[in-house]
Order: structure tokens, then sequence, then C-alpha cells
């Protein structure tokens, strides 16, 4: 194994063992970067921080709940939910942010007084709503202030209300994970066994580490309806305050996101005996196996098998039509955590795409293991890479696509290597069978999209194409394709609507007609 020192942080030696690349037959042992350890001074990392980890990713996809944070605003507008967790409640969550404000007086004489002044101005500013949390931020935790005591003491003087505390400052941990785990035991300590549920179904469970982004949780929980499952809790994504107080009473915890959300499950099996089941609702194969695990717990197996076989029949055609069409083509997984080794192999036996480089900012090594895993030979992993790395990183890879966070995806567009985010979707959802042909139809949009290749060209010198001159404007005029849509099985009720294949380019959407298909997508 290779240790892989960039050129660009060659003044800072210590970063050679923050990346590898995985070389034939190796091992784990000899292909596995150093991680989720304290950045080093210098590498201008990109981590989100421990109240980032709590608020952003685990706390607000609440739904109906004031989230306000102890601390100055900036912490506050960082955190303002751009990852589309969507909610039933008119997006709540997403619409209002709420931060005390805290400057430097407060600093120096306490911030007790604000915080206490800015819940009841909340509570009041929306009367419907009777929850809230509240986040600690590095200020407020630097200075003391005793939330918790506050907190109650509201309670107390408010009886209709309830209020949950996460001191969880910025500082708090190496990276977002360790607010991850701070939020987790948290809740657990504070909230969980306080409110008893309505139990209607002989299968109940929590559905946890699930964040509903752009409708995630309700694909995955309609699955769960139709197998008969009551899903008592979401933790977090479109989940209800007071029905994740009511966690204790699940037959069984249903993990997704196992870097985010692992905590809970774990303190739930001690201390209520409540057992885990680690699953994946990405890939037509994963999500199989994944719903055949939940049904062969509860003994209800069939019912998971006419699920896997209707969607299978249903989606299959359409996920092969763009695995053709993407064989080979070359990907950075560049995401958080768990969807570093959730994607790893699935893209590459379902889609076609070789997966080139892998990397996280915040994952620990139990993630690395599992994503260096399943990746090829070849594969290029970092550990909490900084930009100028990532640059570097493209240069060398040349890759036709990176699934990332925005931040580095506007980065890779400036050197004209298309992106998808991987945190928020482009055209989500993207779990379940229809969400993964709606992935594949992202990933096939950004590698051709006419737009990207026109920044390719230098129009100095360049010869600029027509419409005509595109990959995309060919498959469709190419003799063989035009054969393949009218006979195709998913395809043919399609094109018997048009006169002419002209007719068909004119009027459905142009690389695939899906008019009914995915139609709620486009």
């Amino acid at each position: 194994m290779p240790y892989h020192l960039f050129k660009c942080s060659e003044c800072i030696p210590e970063r050679e063992k923050h990346a590898v690349i995985k070389g034939p037959g190796e091992d784990l042992s000899m292909a596995l970067p150093l991680g989720y350890l304290n950045t080093i001074p210098g590498t201008i990392s990109e981590r989100g921080c421990a109240y980032c980890g709590a608020k952003h990713v685990i706390g607000t996809p609440m739904k109906d709940v004031i989230h306000i944070s102890h601390g100055p605003v900036g912490c506050t507008y960082d955190t303002w939910q751009t990852k589309r967790y969507i909610s039933d409640n008119d997006n709540f969550q997403i619409k209002y942010t709420f931060a005390t404000d805290m400057k430097e007086k407060h600093i120096v004489f306490g911030a007790e007084d604000l915080l206490r002044k800015n819940i009841i101005e909340a509570f009041k500013a929306f009367p419907h709503i009777k929850r809230m949390t509240i986040y600690q931020t590095c200020a407020s935790a630097l200075i003391g202030d005793d939330i918790n005591a506050l907190a109650n003491e509201i309670m107390e003087e408010m009886p209709e209300v309830d209020i949950f505390v996460c001191n969880s400052p910025g500082f708090g941990g190496p990276s977002q994970s360790g607010g991850h785990h701070k939020i987790n035991i948290a809740w657990v300590n504070q909230k969980v066994g306080t409110v008893e549920p309505e139990i209607t179904s002989d299968y109940v469970i929590n559905y946890v580490g699930e964040y509903n982004i752009q409708g995630d949780q309700v694909v995955m929980g309609d699955y769960f309806k139709r197998m008969g499952i009551q899903v008592l809790s979401t933790f977090t994504g479109n989940g209800s305050y007071d029905e994740l107080r009511a966690m204790h009473r699940a037959q069984l915890n249903v993990l997704e996101c196992a870097r985010s959300a692992e905590y809970i499950c774990n303190e739930l099996r001690v201390r209520y005996g409540i057992p885990r089941l680690d699953i994946d609702g990405f890939g037509f194969e994963p999500l199989s196996g994944s719903l055949r695990k939940i049904g062969l717990f509860f003994g209800i197996e069939e019912r998971a098998k006419a699920i896997i076989e209707e969607e299978t029949a249903r989606w299959k055609p359409e996920l092969d039509w763009y695995k053709a069409r993407l064989q080979g083509k070359k990907v950075c997984l560049w995401p958080g955590g768990s969807k570093l080794w959730h994607w790893a192999n699935v893209i590459h036996e379902e889609m076609g795409v070789e997966v080139v480089s892998v990397y996280t900012k915040f994952g620990h090594q139990g993630d690395m293991e599992k994503g260096i895993s399943r990746c090829e030979e070849g594969a290029l992993a970092i550990d909490d890479p900084n930009e100028l790395e990532g640059l570097e990183a493209m240069e060398m890879l040349q890759p036709d696509v990176i699934f990332t966070g925005k931040r580095p995806g506007e980065v890779a567009k400036k050197v004209r290597v298309p992106y998808l985010n991987a945190h928020a979707y482009h055209n989500g959802p993207w779990k379940g069978y229809e969400g993964w042909v709606r992935f594949a139809r992202d990933v096939y949009n950004a590698i051709y999209s006419p737009i990207h290749q026109l920044s390719m060209l230098d129009i100095t010198k360049d010869e600029i194409p027509t419409d005509q001159g595109f990959v995309t404007k060919r498959m469709l005029s190419d003799a063989n394709l035009s054969d393949e849509i009218k006979n195709s099985p998913v395809l043919r009720e399609y094109t018997g609507k048009y006169d002419s294949l002209p007719d068909l380019e004119k009027k459905v959407y142009p690389e695939f007609p899906r008019e009914k298909s995915l139609a709620s997508a486009i």
C-alpha cells in the first residue's frame, strides 16, 4: 500500500498517512488511511464541527419543533436547512431558523437572560408549536451558561411546552461525527420513555438514521406500510418530537445511517432490549436484501417478497437502460460518512460506473474499511481532504462525475467536472427502486449534459456544434436506438403516441421517454 502525499501538501508531511491508493491484492491492513483524528493545523479542512453534526444533521429534521441555537447568528445561518429535509407539516423546520445572536457583551456578562427572552418570544411567535430544541455553541459553552437549568425553569412556568437541550459545542469532537454522538445520547437520556405511544400493529419499528432527504423516508415508509409494519418514530427525518419520545416501545430498531445514529440504537438495546437491524435503502439488491431481513425478523417474508418482485419488474428495465450508457464511466465518490460504503459497490454493480476514489470528511475507520473494501483496485482513498487536495485528485484521476457536497461540488464545476449533490440530491428521492432509477438518470444527465460538453470547448478556436452534434441527440437519432425505443417493452407505450421519432424527440424528455414513470421528478 503506497501512502499518497499530495504535491500541494508536501509542506504538511503528516497528511501522507491520510491518503492511500488501493493496490492489487491488498487487504484492509494494507490500504487504510488514518481517520477521525483532529484536523492537522494548516490543512484548511472543510469539515463540519460537532455543533453542525448535532443541529444540522440530526436535530433539525424533526418537523414540529422550534430549533434555536444559543450563540452567534453565523452558527445558525451555517446550519440553516440546505439538505432538503422536507416534512409533511409545510416544512416548518426548513422555513425558519432561530438564534439568540450572542454579541461580545454577552460573552462578558453572560447570556442566560438573552436565551430566556428568545425562548419566550419564539413560543409566542409560533403558538401552534409547543416543542423546542436548544443547541449549545462554542460561545455559550465557553462562558458556562446553564442551558439545562433554564430550560427546566421555563417548562415549570409553561407546562404546555417541552424543551430538549443539546450540549454539543463545535469543539466537542474532531468533526461533526462528535455531534452525532452527543445528540444521540442526550435524546436517550432526556426524552426517550417520557411518552407512551398508541400501538396499531403487531410489527413495530423505529426507523433510525433516516433524514427524509427529498422524501426518502416517505418512500421507505410506504414499503413498511405495505408489509403491515408500524413505524413508531423516525429518527429524525419528518419525525415528530413526541413520537421520538416513545422510541422505547418499538420491537426493532431499523438502522439506515450507521455513522450518524448507531449510538442511539446501541443505547436502546442496552436500556430497553430493542434489537438493531442495519439496512440499506440504496440500490435494488441492497434494498431487496434489507426488506427480506425485516420480513424474516417478523415472520412476514412473503410480504417482503411480493414488494420486491413487483418493484423490480417495474423499474429494473429502466435501470438497465442507464447502466448500458454509464458503463465504464469514472466516478469519485466523495460524500459524508455512510454513503461512502452504501454506494461504493452498488453503483458499480447496478450502474456500471467505476469508482476511482472515495473520501470522507467525518467518517471513522470503520467507514473507510467498508468503503475501500467495496471499491476497485487503484482507487484513491482520502480522509479529510481540503480543497487543494480535491483539485489535485481530480486532475490526476480525470473523473467523469463526482458525488459530493455543495461546496466541493462547486469547486469541481470550476474545473469542468460535473457533480451530483450526494448530501441533498439533485432530483431525489434516491432511495427505493424508483429512486435508484432517478439517481441513475441524474448521473446520466450530469455526464451527458450538452451544457457541460460546451464548457469543454475553447470558443476562440473550437468549432461550436449544433444540437445535432451532441451525444444525447445522436443517441436518439441513431437507427439502432430508434428500433430499441420502439421495441422496448417499457417504452413501447410512449412511442405509439407520436407519428415519428422527431415528434417524440420534441415532446418527450430527450434522453429517455418517461412521462408517467418519473413525471414527478422532471
